[in-house]
């Protein structure tokens, strides 16, 4: 792999398509795994001032390089051409789920989280992507390993676990829940990943990290929100700070303004590039606390109905 990590509806989108670290006292209390890892810096990098300011900043496993990015929409021009798909049709695409419970124990705190937790998630997904993807759980697995249930990110562990795990397609989404290694809240994979490599497929998650669990500011299921949109073709809204295109920005997406670093926490008004507007800081794709993330853009809807119809419908 070559990457390292109730709210507005999806629905106000209408006629539109629009690593996770966990530091300090974020992390879940049920955990016994040791998070002194220091957290790491996203690509654009953050200044001292902000770092210190907010104690438990959410990072993302899942990042992407800058010659990457470069190949990948070179190939999804091409593809888009070539199979001749209209970004701008709407319809309601269905998204079977199946999800991985991976324990050490039969209690919650070990992992095995219950299925009421697991819907409730479901149940935020279709709130959060609205009417254009429907997520529909179509099974649970449960597995008790112990080296699984800390797999950090491109471990071993990780590929034996998905690889031992994963079901269906291109278009369904695998869902990995553990103590995840590394102080991860989660990371995921890009549509354009699966042909090379389709049995790493998929988001792995953070069992603590969905409604009413015990990681704090990070416990009401906007992690696997944030996961699944990078599973479905999106970038960070910070991609590239403000180096970014002055009409579409380091994301690839002309209505989230650019943004010169992540923000962390809650911070309301912020405005660190002189161009598009104020960061989007209550967008999905940041890394604010789960109670201030409320939102996709028409633009990032779009590019997932883009990467999906390119490549993972029907593949």
């Amino acid at each position: 792999m070559n990457h390292p990590c109730m709210r507005t509806p999806f629905l106000a989108l209408t006629g539109a398509f629009a690593f996770c670290i966990v530091s300090g006292a974020s992390a879940s209390a049920a955990s016994d795994a040791d998070h002194s890892t220091p957290a790491l810096i996203a690509a654009g990098g953050v200044d001292a001032n902000q770092e210190a300011a907010v104690a438990n900043p959410r990072g993302c496993g899942t990042q992407i390089d800058d010659a990457e990015i470069q190949r990948i929409e070179a190939e999804t021009a091409r593809q888009v051409e070539a199979l001749g798909i209209d970004p701008s049709k709407a319809q309601v695409y269905t998204v079977k789920v199946y999800w991985h419970v991976i324990n050490q124990g039969s209690s919650t705190s070990s992992g095995n989280i219950p299925s009421s937790q697991i819907a409730a998630q479901i149940k935020l997904m279709n709130e959060s992507y609205g009417s254009f993807y429907k997520f529909v759980l179509a099974g649970t697995t449960r597995t008790t390993n112990a080296s699984w249930y800390t797999a950090g990110y491109d471990s071993a562990e990780e590929a034996a676990l998905k690889s031992a795990l994963r079901q269906g397609t291109a278009d369904d989404l695998n869902v990995y829940s553990a103590n995840l290694g590394d102080n991860l809240l989660g990371w995921a994979t890009f549509p354009s990943w699966y042909a090379a490599d389709p049995l790493m497929d998929g988001v792995m998650l953070l069992y603590s990290s969905v409604p009413g669990g015990a990681t704090t500011n990070y416990n009401l299921g906007m992690t696997l929100v944030h996961e699944a949109g990078h599973w479905l073709g999106l970038y960070h809204t910070f991609q590239g700070g403000c180096a970014g295109s002055a009409t579409k920005g380091g994301d690839l997406v002309v209505d989230t303004p650019a943004e010169k670093t992540y923000a962390s926490g809650c911070p309301g008004y912020r405005n660190t590039c002189t161009q598009r507007g104020v960061d989007p800081t209550s967008n999905f794709m940041d890394y604010t606390y789960d109670a201030c993330m409320d939102h996709f853009t028409a633009g990032q809807a779009t590019r997932m109905n883009t990467q999906w119809q390119t490549y993972r419908l029907g593949k």
